[in-house]
């Protein structure tokens, strides 16, 4: 969910988007849907070949079944807000017999992902587009093996704090779809979106930072790959801060 531009007259940001969970309450949404037009192929990739990997959800009150979407015995991935879906295919690509869920609002995001995974030929990738509260409600208890929250929305504003992904309502969420043992991964380049995620998580009882030095948090580790918005933080003096958590 890496940062995107402030909100312009009819330029797809809404305020107001709302969804329903599996309880079926409305989940308000702030965020950036639409940028510029996509181009041909792109608009191929929304029509015809997404519909065959976006997940659908349940009627109202039921769970998703992992399963029936991958097959027995797999551990479950999930990234919230994948951006251009740089790192979610890389790590599909590199852990054929692992199933990933990536969800993502922004379209022009999810074509050029779309385009990765047929491009490498992905049979062990589903999306998700829309927002990934709906998903994560419908999720069965202690489905999830890791899960990756990268570079999403800053939302500097001292106002707009509560609008953060990473926060106790999304935390108690992400405690109840995690197994024991499984590893929460999160990456921010805006300083006090830093503070906030680290303090939020370190709060919550379900979760327990994995790092030992400050070596732990400045670099990533290799089977954790950078993307293009990464790159650009740091060419423009960013330094990011990299989380590795795991469920108690």
């Amino acid at each position: 969910m890496p940062r995107r531009p402030a909100a312009k007259a009819g330029d797809g940001r809404e305020d107001r988007t709302a969804g329903q969970d599996g309880t079926g309450e409305r989940l308000h949404f702030h965020g950036r849907r639409r940028g510029r037009k996509l181009r041909l192929g792109q608009q191929r990739l929304m029509q015809e070949t997404l519909p065959g990997l976006r997940i659908e959800l349940p009627p109202a009150g039921a769970r998703l079944d992992p399963e029936a979407l991958f097959g027995p015995g797999r551990e479950l991935w999930l990234e919230v807000g994948f951006g251009s879906g740089e790192h979610l295919a890389w790590q599909a690509e590199n852990n054929p017999d692992v199933s990933i869920i990536g969800c993502e609002v922004f379209e022009n995001g999810i074509a050029r992902a779309v385009g990765h995974a047929v491009e490498r030929g992905l049979r062990n990738l589903r999306f998700f587009p829309d927002d990934a509260r709906m998903l994560m409600d419908c999720l069965p208890d202690a489905s999830l093996s890791r899960v990756f929250i990268l570079f999403p929305d800053p939302w500097p504003k001292t106002r707009h704090a509560e609008r953060r992904f990473v926060g106790r309502p999304n935390l108690d969420r992400l405690a109840r779809l995690m197994r024991p043992g499984g590893e929460l991964r999160m990456a921010s380049d805006d300083p006090s979106q830093i503070r906030w995620m680290l303090a939020e998580t370190i709060d919550h009882p379900a979760f327990l930072w994995l790092a030992a030095g400050p070596e732990d948090w400045r670099r990533r580790p290799a089977d954790w790959p950078g993307t293009r918005y990464e790159a650009k933080a740091l060419c423009e003096g960013r330094k990011p801060a990299y989380f590795r958590f795991r469920r108690r």
